[in-house]
């Protein structure tokens, strides 16, 4: 089954609210107005109702059933702003607060905070700290977790891969390296992919030496300690962890190499220029960054997104939401 349609059933298990902050945007609101169409999420949008409304007649949309806020008449903007302060435990003012959340980024984070949404999707006009930022002051990560990564979900034909970080983590050390492991094979497990997961290096099981390497051979024995459950193995090669024949010379005790499909790469310009070597040279089909290790699904666009890339977005973020719950 292709990796939309397993989050779109995902995301049927239980209809999930998102919030969409850039409501004045024509590639939101078509995206919105399809899922809405399909039944597939409810959706709310910040921005002006007068707005929206005339932005949606001049598409020829109909966003009748979306909720729509305006955070500058909000009923509980008062109430918001003070648990915004409580949770951020005297880091800012009452005047701050109100300052803040004029921003639609964090607007958005705090109706996801407060239970009114069960997850956000923006950055078709924002950038990717306005998106992440507002979730790590108030969202924050997971239990357990104490970062957030980026992954990847790589699909060509019936192979699928997913590739992490890619977005993030600029160096990641051991201990980071672990949590982007756990945290790729929890969403590889979303899409139906029993993690089988490498973490990469140029050496293979000791044929170099040196920090680059000992950093992801501890990071190896930390997923090996606290998650015995998921197959983890390194320092890999690309070749000795995917390339069967290969694994069998480099790494013939391996219980990953040679079948691998969840890498984590050791820095963030391996991972992402990886991931685009794969799209453009390969005819992979991206679907990411995934935002992961959040209490909440809060995922990010690119400003160049297309109407699809919102549309699979919001759909990605309702299945996060479910696999959260599961």
């Amino acid at each position: 089954m292709k990796v939309f349609d397993l989050l779109k059933n995902k995301a049927l298990e239980e209809k999930k609210t998102i919030v969409l902050p850039e409501g004045n945007d024509d590639r939101i609101l078509t995206a919105a107005s399809k899922l809405l169409a399909q039944g597939i999420v409810n959706i709310i949008l910040l921005g002006k109702p007068e707005q929206v409304n005339a932005k949606a007649k001049e598409l020829d949309l109909d966003l009748t059933a979306a909720k729509v806020i305006d955070p500058d008449n909000y009923d509980g903007f008062e109430q918001m702003c003070n648990d915004f302060v409580s949770l951020r435990k005297g880091k800012n003012t009452i005047q701050e607060a109100q300052e803040m959340l004029k921003d639609v980024s964090y607007f958005g984070t705090m109706l996801v905070y407060e239970g009114q949404a069960d997850g956000m999707v923006s950055g078709a006009v924002h950038s990717t700290a306005d998106t992440v930022r507002p979730a790590l002051q108030i969202i924050k990560t997971k239990p357990g977790m104490h970062r957030v990564s980026g992954s990847m979900i790589m699909e060509r034909d019936n192979e699928k891969y997913i590739f992490a970080d890619c977005a993030i983590n600029i160096d990641p050390d051991s201990e980071t390296l672990a949590e982007i492991a756990y945290q790729s094979a929890k969403t590889a497990q979303m899409v139906n992919i029993d993690p089988q997961v490498a973490m990469l290096s140029f050496s293979t099981k000791g044929s170099a030496r040196g920090e680059m390497i000992d950093k992801v051979k501890q990071a190896v024995d930390l997923v090996n300690k606290n998650h015995p459950e998921i197959a983890c193995d390194g320092e890999l090669q690309f070749d000795a962890a995917f390339v069967p024949s290969v694994a069998a010379s480099k790494a013939p005790d391996s219980k990953v190499a040679g079948h691998a499909n969840v890498f984590i790469f050791p820095e963030l310009q391996s991972g992402n220029i990886s991931y685009k070597v794969a799209q453009r040279l390969g005819n992979f089909a991206v679907i990411g960054p995934v935002l992961q290790g959040l209490a909440a699904p809060i995922n990010d666009l690119s400003r160049g997104c297309t109407i699809e890339d919102a549309y699979l977005t919001i759909v990605l973020t309702a299945a996060q939401a479910n696999a959260d719950k599961d």
